[in-house]
């Protein structure tokens, strides 16, 4: 997606607010990662000012982009944390985040970790099991504290969106199964080191249709009327994140504005905090993958290649989820091709773009792969021997490093002969 706002043609070039991509690839070299902090700030208003009329807590997912300087600009905003390791945690709280502005989420949290989220005194640890509940209040109870804990509860809504970012659905692994409840909230009585402070639901990511979250909320806030009859003084409801953002413009994401219409009106009577978790909808459209044409090529059937130096090493999505990425020419041109832009990876599915209309860019010449804040950086690894890239992040002409690209020397630093 093209964004007119943040990402936009000046003359012919390609730029980032006010800065050429072309003169940022010349700088950084590639594949390099540009990400717009005026994109990340309109994006969290816009989502604040959606839900403005009701009590609520937004809790940034850092799993969708861990830049210390991304979770940092939108801490400064406000929001809070939703971490899912200890690694997310240690990083949030490098990037300033109060303790107090962070939950702890994640289905297989070992013992280290819950250790560590209860020592920084995060706001709470959210549980998917009953053995989890168990292991956080002896963990607790070994630490002589007492855990603010919430509920993650599985309400068997089958969102419709790629059966591997989908998550509310019984067949999944994530949290307690609605029938379980009566034995969950039975077994607070048993663990006197917990307190239930939250529920929690997340049924998956790029949900377009608001009527899954009126589901899934329907069920949430049935089970917390039974919370409050079974005398649990309920702090949080959770209602997860998932909100959709536009990488096809033929595929325009649903407005926030329509998701908050429908759910202001079921949440505001219930008078608790309401937490919500955007991750996607906050960062992935405030970056750009840049990358180099190394080659162009054909074969025998008259089928175009674009060889890029950028692929699955550094935005595994089209590989993993089969997903559309916007893919632009730094240096505008009216013509296009139809070909392939693939990477320079040992696997058939390092592509990012399969039989489109690309434009007719040569050999040596920048691409800027759209969309690429979410999912892209967080799951780049050194396959193939390959060096995570650099990011910058620009604010109007103002342009900061905000990682160094990889060396070979950190590939191995690790290692022992």
């Amino acid at each position: 997606m093209l964004d007119s706002n943040f990402f936009h043609y000046t003359g012919t070039t390609l730029c980032c607010d006010e800065v050429s991509l072309e003169e940022l690839a010349t700088t950084f070299g590639t594949p390099l990662f540009v990400t717009s902090r005026r994109s990340l700030i309109d994006s969290y208003q816009i989502f604040e000012l959606a839900f403005k009329l009701l009590p609520h807590f937004t809790c940034y997912s850092v799993k969708a982009n861990y830049n210390l300087s991304v979770i940092r600009t939108l801490s400064e905003l406000g929001c809070g944390c939703d971490v899912n390791s200890g690694g997310e945690l240690y990083r949030a709280l490098q990037a300033g985040v109060s303790p107090e502005k962070i939950i702890f989420a994640g289905v297989g949290k070992r013992a280290d970790e819950i250790v560590y989220a209860l020592q920084s005194e995060v706001l709470m640890l959210k549980a998917e099991s009953l053995s989890e509940l168990r292991a956080i209040d002896r963990i607790a109870g070994e630490l002589g504290k007492r855990a603010a804990v919430a509920i993650r509860i599985n309400p068997n809504v089958t969102a419709e969106t790629h059966p591997y970012i989908t998550t509310g659905d019984s067949k999944e692994k994530f949290g307690i199964d609605e029938l379980e409840l009566p034995s969950v909230f039975s077994l607070f009585s048993q663990l006197p080191n917990l307190k239930l402070v939250g529920l929690d639901m997340h049924i998956g990511s790029q949900i377009f249709d608001p009527e899954f979250y009126l589901a899934a909320t329907v069920k949430l806030l049935a089970i917390f009327k039974a919370s409050k009859e079974l005398g649990f003084a309920i702090e949080f409801l959770d209602i997860g994140g998932g909100f959709p953002v536009t990488y096809d413009p033929l595929k325009p994401a649903t407005p926030i504005e329509c998701f908050a219409e429908k759910l202001i009106p079921m949440l505001l009577p219930l008078g608790v905090k309401v937490i919500f978790e955007p991750g996607r909808y906050l960062v992935a459209n405030a970056s750009v993958l840049l990358t180099r044409i190394l080659y162009k090529k054909s074969n025998h059937t008259g089928k175009q290649f674009f060889v890029v130096d950028a692929g699955m090493t550094e935005l595994i999505r089209p590989a993993l989820y089969q997903s559309h990425h916007e893919v632009q020419s730094v240096t505008f041109h009216d013509e296009t091709v139809v070909a392939d832009v693939v990477g320079p990876i040992c696997e058939s599915s390092d592509f990012f773009a399969r039989h489109r209309a690309i434009p007719q860019a040569e050999e040596g010449e920048l691409l800027a792969v759209m969309s690429s804040g979410a999912y892209a950086a967080v799951m780049s690894s050194n396959y193939n021997g390959r060096l995570r890239p650099a990011e910058v992040m620009v604010n109007g002409s103002e342009v900061k490093l905000v990682r160094k690209r990889e060396t070979l020397e950190q590939l191995v630093q690790n290692e022992r002969l």
